[in-house]
């Protein structure tokens, strides 16, 4: 069932959509009058002195050019930006910085329309600009967290400490990097929560997409289980667990015995793969392991309690010189309790 917050969801995409392809057409619309609008209305004419923006000669009404400074400038930004996007998609890395390329031509586009809007209007934009960058100073030393969440960003774009679509842990948060911004960074976790940070704040970072990720499994055979026909087993059929888990890069690799727990001994199988597909490799590796003991008879220790009855010294009790020798070896064990930092312990 959709939910109300889905339905608004889907409205406001196709709400968006619809706004986005009526300004592409307008946009179309102006470019083929600009290109061809000598040919149509004259060269001389008032309407198209306004509308190109390269012309500086003559009079023109000004809304006209205003919109045409917005047309111009705003779709090439727009233009410029579906190409940066659309060349991200061949490169693995380097994303966050075609990304940050992106931003900075968007803020540029405006900027360029707003001073070209204020041209037309006969302001001064030289000192306005000498106004801005005192203003600019004084500001920036009231915002200099901000200023820092910047610099931060560069230095993590330009030293590349992690891309877009990297899986990284910060402060305990295990996230893919969806986006760098000019003065945050989206984490996407594996439930679809997202996690923004400013970049000042991006201070401890475990970058797991640039190695491969050691994927351990630990699966229990019973005691009464022979080692060796396991280990047997394990040799002649591991080549088909790795060919049955094809997110596997390297591995999977024996490494013995780990454990001899309370009710089974512990075999240990390592393998490397992507930081993405860890999960699901631990679960393929799990899942082949049990088909491949159930195949060959080697069972899987369930939970055990021995019940018993406690000893009684019979035969077993100990004679007087047993006796003596177990207390010689408690009084010669005594004298080595003392550790290494002088602590004694036998107090």
């Amino acid at each position: 069932m959709i939910t109300f917050k889905e339905k608004s969801e889907k409205t406001q995409k196709l709400v968006g959509r619809i706004i986005t392809i009526v300004l592409l057409c307008l946009a179309a619309v102006y470019f083929v009058l600009l290109i061809f609008g000598s040919k149509i209305f004259g060269a001389e004419s008032r309407f198209y002195r306004s509308l190109n923006i390269f012309s500086g000669a003559g009079d023109y009404v000004k809304w006209i050019r205003i919109l045409s400074y917005g047309f111009f400038f705003i779709t090439i930004g727009y233009l410029l930006r579906l190409f940066i996007g659309w060349l991200s998609t061949f490169f693995k890395r380097g994303k966050a910085i075609l990304n940050l390329l992106g931003s900075f031509i968007k803020y540029l586009s405006v900027l360029i329309f707003i001073f070209a809007t204020l041209k037309v209007f006969n302001v001064d934009t030289g000192t306005l600009l000498a106004g801005i960058g005192i203003l600019s100073l004084i500001v920036g030393l009231g915002a200099q967290p901000l200023i820092e969440d910047i610099i931060s960003g560069l230095f993590i774009v330009f030293e590349n400490v992690f891309d877009v679509g990297d899986i990284i842990i910060v402060d305990g948060f295990r996230g893919t990097v969806r986006e760098i911004g000019i003065r945050t960074t989206r984490l996407e976790d594996t439930s679809g929560n997202f996690k923004i940070i400013n970049n000042s704040d991006l201070r401890t970072v475990i970058n797991l997409t640039d190695h491969l990720t050691l994927v351990p499994c630990e699966v229990q055979i019973e005691y009464g289980e022979s080692i060796e026909r396991v280990e047997a087993v394990i040799k002649d059929h591991i080549d088909e667990v790795a060919a049955a888990i094809p997110d596997i890069i390297e591995g999977p690799f024996y490494k013995g015995v780990s454990e001899l727990g309370a009710s089974g001994v512990s075999l240990k199988f390592v393998a490397r793969c992507e930081e993405a597909n860890r999960f699901q490799v631990e679960r393929d590796m799990n899942r082949q392991f049990k088909l491949l003991f159930d195949a060959h008879d080697i069972n899987i220790p369930f939970t055990q309690i021995v019940l018993h009855q406690p000893t009684v010294f019979g035969n077993n009790k100990p004679n007087a010189t047993e006796v003596k020798k177990s207390r010689e070896l408690v009084e010669e064990q005594r004298e080595n309790l003392a550790d290494d930092s002088g602590n004694d312990y036998r107090a």
